[in-house]
């Protein structure tokens, strides 16, 4: 109950504690999650219009203009500050101009907004501003989970009341509970991350009998999951499975929108990307200042990105043209095209940039590095900005890790068993495919069963993956790059990115069987996000040379096996993939 002692006293100052009157209340939730910098609705170098906050803007504004402003309700599910040129200029570049973020979310009148892990990902000094400046704006950023290590008590704030309908709606948020195996810990220091079960139950229960709401919203950024209690990071179905007193679970993280009910509870997703809105109503009948019924219902409102809002557009232009002149200013040269989806085959030019950027700035003895993009190109001639967010679209730092030799083949075996199949007969494929349908379009399509961004390949070494073996026997390392014997009983200095090293993907934990306090005292140095390390090297040499990153005496080499079954297997599935 002391949980609530200072919330509750500033939700009653939120909120009148008049009872609703009787009669029909009809509230709608507007939601949206996983915005990663979608904030204008046109791309930094031409082109067709994107979906972006400025279209959620007359969405909200359309159902606000039919049903009653004072009807509705805007939340946002979290991860809105990382994944766009928009927000790494105003996290990183310009940190003295009031940043847009907070500027957007009060301009399209959302009423509360969850904390995601990309958005504590930004550090301290990002959300720490971002918290203040939502706070000015009448806008809490919830995080309920996310607990001071001094007191236990909630970092960010939890709740918030608010009258719409005519009725009182509890709104409690939540973060990611996982955020600590994938986030090294001077990024979110000074908290704790709890698994919301059974946490927002209690919550809840505390909040429902001090305040007596006749609505409880909970939003999470947690993906959906399987709703049987097996992960943390997805605790959506969870929730929705096992919340008592509650009306609507808004969930996030995993990208795949949905709309699902259970009982008298519904789970809404939007997905991500401002792709959709989703879009929940509750419609309520009132005796004697109680409700007696209600009466729930959910749906996915697709965005039309030409919809954007102009007043909005023209309010924010003088932001965009920031950002854009950023993203456009030349940083060097590029000899060839570097495509992403060349990683998924074999050694391309993509991952050897990243390699060889790791292995020069680290003179570690090894590399290890995933295909991040899924499928971006990026064209030979004059390099901007705007490409580095192609070849590096996260804000991971460079850590060196002590690995032993056979634990690196245990990590590569892992890797490799998440990205093929064995191949027993010439038809088989051999990337770990299916055909499935594709959320954000809800048409089928080929695509990667598990994440392709865990796809980790390594360089220094030279090694084969043999796809006719069976997961586990795959990877044969015959040297070091500069030709001296591997050693499974050596140890070796493995640069890879900070969400590796601190168990993100599994591959750390579950494949090299390192874990726990292990993993932070493996580490042995941190070094700046690999996205800058890749822009020192452009303006120290200049731009990117195929000689330069491709040279085998520094990344050594690898490649599928048997080569000619190799090679036709691939071609196949590739055609699968992307219509080749």
């Amino acid at each position: 109950m002391k949980r609530f002692i200072i919330p509750a006293l500033l939700c009653i100052a939120l909120a009148a504690s008049c009872k609703a009157q009787d009669g029909i209340h009809q509230l709608h939730i507007l939601s949206t999650n996983d915005v990663h910098g979608c904030y204008f609705d046109e791309s930094y170098t031409g082109g067709r219009a994107k979906r972006s906050l400025f279209a959620v803007k007359y969405y909200a504004d359309s159902v606000r203009s039919a049903v009653g402003a004072d009807n509705v309700l805007l939340l946002d599910a979290g991860d809105c500050l990382q994944g766009d040129n928009a927000a790494y200029y105003f996290n990183y570049v310009d940190t003295l101009t009031p940043h847009v973020y907070p500027r957007l979310a009060s301009y399209i009148g959302y009423d509360a907004i969850a904390v995601g892990n990309h958005d504590i990902e930004t550090g301290h000094a990002v959300y720490d501003r971002i918290t203040r400046d939502l706070r000015k704006a009448g806008i809490p950023f919830l995080a309920g989970n996310a607990v001071r290590t001094s007191d236990g008590k909630p970092y960010f704030e939890y709740c918030k009341i608010f009258r719409r309908a005519g009725l009182k709606v509890a709104v409690l948020g939540y973060t990611n509970a996982n955020i600590k195996a994938w986030l090294d810990e001077n990024i979110w220091s000074g908290m704790d991350f709890k698994s919301l079960l059974p946490l927002v139950q209690k919550d809840v229960d505390a909040m429902r009998k001090s305040e007596k709401p006749d609505v409880v919203v909970v939003v999470v950024h947690s993906g959906s999951g399987k709703g049987d209690g097996s992960l943390l990071e997805s605790q959506g179905r969870d929730l929705l499975n096992s919340l008592r007193g509650v009306d609507f679970v808004v969930n996030s993280h995993d990208h795949h929108p949905v709309v699902e009910q259970n009982g008298p509870k519904w789970l809404l997703n939007s997905g991500s990307h401002c792709r959709n809105v989703a879009h929940g109503v509750l419609t309520a009948e009132v005796k004697k200042g109680k409700v007696v019924s209600k009466t729930l219902s959910g749906e996915l409102i697709a965005v039309d990105a030409s919809k954007a809002d102009p007043a909005m557009r023209e309010a924010f232009s003088a932001d965009f043209e920031a950002v854009k002149a950023f993203t456009l200013r030349e940083v060097g040269t590029l000899e060839r095209d570097i495509l992403t989806r060349e990683a998924y085959k074999g050694m391309s030019d993509y991952t050897n940039l990243i390699h060889t950027v790791c292995l020069k700035a680290s003179l570690a003895d090894i590399s290890m590095a995933a295909p991040l993009t899924y499928n971006g190109t990026v064209k030979a001639g004059k390099l901007i900005y705007n490409d580095l967010f192609t070849i590096y679209p996260y804000e991971n730092q460079m850590f060196v890790v002590k690995m032993t030799g056979r634990e690196i083949l245990a990590y590569l075996e892992y890797s490799y068993a998440n990205w093929i199949h064995t191949v027993t007969f010439p038809s088989d494929r051999v990337l770990n495919i299916a055909k499935r349908d594709d959320p954000r379009t809800g048409q089928k399509k080929w695509s990667f069963v598990a994440r392709s961004y865990n796809f980790d390949s390594a360089a220094g070494i030279c090694y084969t993956v043999d796809i006719t073996k069976p997961a586990g026997s795959r990877v044969r390392i015959r040297s070091l790059a500069s030709g001296t014997p591997f050693d499974p009983n050596a140890t070796y200095t493995v640069a890879m990115t900070s969400y590796r090293a601190n168990g993100g993907g599994g591959i750390m934990p579950q494949g090299a069987l390192i874990v726990g306090d292990a993993l932070q005292e493996r580490i042995i140095g941190k070094y700046p996000e690999i996205r800058k390390l890749i822009y020192d090297y452009i303006v120290e040499n200049g731009g990117i040379s195929v000689s330069a990153i491709c040279d085998p005496s520094l990344i050594g080499s690898w490649s599928f096996v048997p080569t000619p079954l190799a090679t036709k297997t691939l071609s196949r599935d590739y055609s699968l993939l992307f219509g080749e």
